[in-house]
């Protein structure tokens, strides 16, 4: 027997049943059903009836996902898992559906990707945690592609056998235009050195049709320790020192208090959807939390187009976490179009004992 705590005021009721599962039953009539996690050791996925590999390369004659078949097949990621199905239709690698390409002497690794329906705002575009979690999927395919990740979550073999994982200290996106729904967008990523101990990865997404640059960004991680030289011969090779995103050392982002903040949200609480793979709240999750004390006339009227955040520390699921906001207009003297209207800045910090999460500062432009 289970016993499980809704916080609405609906009940439930849990059994098991006679093949083993567990059901919970509220009694508003909705039927929840639990089964036990184990490894997915293969995916499914149907041939057409001629035995030849399903192609899902295109979609009204455009390339979408980044999906290479033939020659080019080899760049494939991980281990296989092709499998046939039941109508005798032929082999499918799984793993091509996730693939990009290399170009520039594979130096940068590119894909793209269909804007979903469920990927858009209120306005009808992508939003940032969107665009957030295309640059997270494309860094992550990169390194599956070029043959570094081990089991470790983008860690490589050799950070692996050390147990060392990468900690992202900053993110800057600068975003010129946000795709709508059914659109397709092409990144572009690559890494560079960051200092002693750091790594820098830098990408470009465009609009597949046009192939205008409508947003790029940069992101810095670094060890927590000096990195082994076994480490650094691994990643090497793969460094391309072309930088997008030209920052200061002293571009400061102040610290937000009480009393400087115009907008305070507390009881920001992590769900477990939210963790990552380390058991921390996702990097992505920290946009939303941010944009819960940023006035609803901003979020309506004003595009975001740059953020930057620097990370401070992690936070658990066990963490309560506090929202600060405080905006700025523009000079309106100024009549640049590169002027932002709205300047903003924000700090996340857990309720119980205040200490920073994350720093933020970002510029807003008139919808």
């Amino acid at each position: 027997m289970m016993a499980m705590t809704a916080r609405s005021s609906t009940s439930l009721c849990l059994r098991r049943t006679a093949a083993g599962r567990i059901e919970g039953v509220p009694k508003v009539g909705v039927v929840v059903g639990w089964a036990r996690k184990r490894e997915v050791r293969g995916l499914c996925v149907k041939g057409d009836g001629d035995g030849n590999q399903v192609s899902v390369d295109t979609v009204n004659g455009r390339k979408v996902n980044g999906v290479i078949h033939g020659s080019d097949a080899s760049l494939h990621m991980g281990r296989c898992m092709g499998l046939g199905n039941e109508d005798g239709g032929g082999m499918v690698s799984v793993d091509s559906f996730k693939l990009g390409r290399f170009v520039e002497d594979r130096f940068v690794y590119r894909q793209a990707f269909v804007i979903r329906s469920y990927e858009i705002g209120p306005d009808k575009t992508a939003t940032m945690e969107t665009l957030m979690n295309l640059l997270q999927e494309t860094a992550l395919n990169h390194v599956m592609s070029s043959g570094l990740a081990s089991d470790g979550f983008g860690a490589t073999h050799e950070m692996n056998l050390r147990k060392l994982i990468w900690v992202v200290t900053r993110i800057n996106i600068q975003v010129d235009k946000y795709s709508r729904w059914g659109d397709v967008v092409e990144i572009d990523t690559w890494v560079a050195a960051s200092g002693k101990n750091g790594m820098r990865r830098d990408w470009i997404i465009r609009d597949y049709n046009t192939n205008r640059i409508i947003a790029r960004a940069t992101r810095e991680t670094r060890m927590l320790s000096k990195i082994p030289e076994q480490v650094r011969e691994e990643v090497q090779p793969f460094y391309l020192d072309r930088k997008l995103i030209h920052e200061s050392n002293d571009d400061k982002i102040d610290k937000l208090t009480d009393e400087t903040a115009e907008n305070i949200r507390s009881g920001l609480a992590p769900r477990w959807s939210d963790m990552d793979v380390n058991q921390h709240v996702n990097n992505v999750k920290y946009i939303g939390w941010i944009l819960e004390s940023v006035p609803m006339n901003v979020l309506e009227d004003y595009h975001l187009t740059s953020i930057t955040l620097q990370y401070r520390r992690e936070c658990r699921q066990s963490q309560l976490v506090e929202s600060l906001t405080s905006m700025t207009a523009s000079d309106t003297e100024e009549t640049s179009s590169c002027k932002p209207d709205l300047g903003s800045t924000h700090l996340l910090r857990l309720q119980e004992d205040k200490a920073e999460v994350i720093r933020a500062r970002a510029e807003w432009r008139r919808k």
